[in-house]
């Protein structure tokens, strides 16, 4: 199964990456459908960029090099060799951070991944028992809030409080690193599942771009592989199921803040999702803004403070209301991934970012970190 979909991406002001054959990372912008490479002295990295005080008409005036057009890019990024020309993850330096359960639907689905123990096989006899109990009840939830204590009681009388329900309407999020600086992938890349899950889904998510002063500038989309029978085993082995080789997809590129593209028109997005199988198996899915839990500056606020700097910026994933509970391989198994799987999230104000899912152990290995990025940007005398 192979990606077909053409890379289109509305007016706005773009920012992403790209590895340019023989020369490495640059730092691109988008203009009239045209990829420009404006990478400089004074803007080597995405990091520097995120931290420009005219952030926006940097992006919209910055002098560059035309590469080409953005569709050949794209066609050309879809599993890539790492020598190929190809779109990269918009993020360099920024760590990358994720916030889960931040939709009642979603608290709904991790109380039943943590009662099913990691087995499929359990989820639809306990998907029933925890809608009975729970109904309706944490729509509109403020977590924190008088009214959540309340369900939190209902919840404990019944028995089935949870973690994930601690997070989800308690007064805490959960924030947690999602993947390394420079690990993550773009567009058209293989996004990897550890070989040991045999019950995973993609998560189809809004990802901020924020700079060091804690500043949401921009946003993009992004792919926040879940294994969930690894992390429903123990949330103590959220690690393991979280941050694996090409497992954080994010792209196509960051839509920078302006005028025309704000933080309320993030607060209203709706994002799609299609899985498309070598089996000919398809499931839709979708994911709301509009409903989730927690606003996403609250976030933002909850993962950078006194408490912890980022001084060259992160990368937040929202998480998502999308929990795929259609059955794929037999009655009562639910959705999981097949090898060969292409993942495509789209938004009408950010594109689209497609992926081929491949296990983590078969995916191109991560290599260029952070030391590589500074040893090639000094050689091309960009610092």
């Amino acid at each position: 199964m192979s990606q077909t979909s053409a890379l289109t991406l509305p007016d706005g002001l773009w920012l992403g990456r790209i590895w340019r054959a023989g020369i490495g990372p640059s730092l691109i912008t988008l203009r009239q459908g045209r990829v420009i490479d404006i990478s400089s002295k004074t803007t080597p990295t995405m990091r520097d960029a995120l931290e420009r005080a005219d952030l926006a008409e940097f992006t919209a005036t910055a002098p560059g090099e035309d590469i080409g057009a953005l569709g050949d890019l794209a066609a050309g990024s879809i599993e890539a060799r790492p020598e190929q020309t190809h779109l990269l993850a918009p993020n360099d330096l920024h760590a990358v951070k994720a916030c889960g359960v931040t939709f009642a639907r979603s608290m709904v689905e991790r109380v039943i991944e943590e009662r099913a123990a990691g087995n499929p096989a359990r989820a639809a006899e306990i998907r029933a028992r925890v809608a009975d109990v729970i109904g309706n009840s944490l729509r509109d939830l403020i977590p924190g809030s008088a009214k959540a204590a309340e369900v939190k009681a209902l919840l404990q009388a019944e028995g089935l409080w949870s973690q994930y329900l601690e997070v989800g309407i308690g007064p805490d999020a959960e924030v947690f690193t999602k993947a390394q600086p420079m690990s993550a992938v773009g567009y058209g890349a293989s996004v990897g599942l550890h070989p040991i899950s045999k019950w995973n889904n993609p998560e189809p998510e809004v990802v901020l771009a924020v700079n060091s002063k804690g500043e949401i500038v921009g946003a993009t989309l992004g792919n926040d592989v879940n294994l969930r029978d690894v992390e429903g085993r123990s949330a103590l082995l959220l690690g393991k199921a979280k941050d694996n080789n090409a497992a954080a997809s994010i792209g196509p590129f960051i839509r920078v803040f302006d005028g025309d593209f704000t933080l309320d028109m993030v607060r209203n997005l709706e994002l799609a999702l299609t899985v498309t199988g070598a089996d000919g198996f398809r499931l839709e899915g979708a994911s709301s803004m509009r409903q989730i839990s927690r606003d996403p500056a609250d976030l933002v606020a909850q993962t950078r403070g006194r408490h912890h700097q980022y001084p060259d910026g992160f990368m937040l994933y929202c998480g998502t209301m999308f929990s795929p509970v259609q059955d794929r391989d037999g009655p009562g198994q639910g959705f999981t991934h097949h090898v060969g799987d292409v993942v495509s999230i789209a938004a009408p104000e950010l594109g689209v970012l497609q992926n081929t899912v491949r296990l983590s152990t078969e995916a191109p290995e991560w290599r260029f970190g952070t030391a590589a990025l500074m040893r090639n940007l000094a050689g091309r005398g960009l610092l």
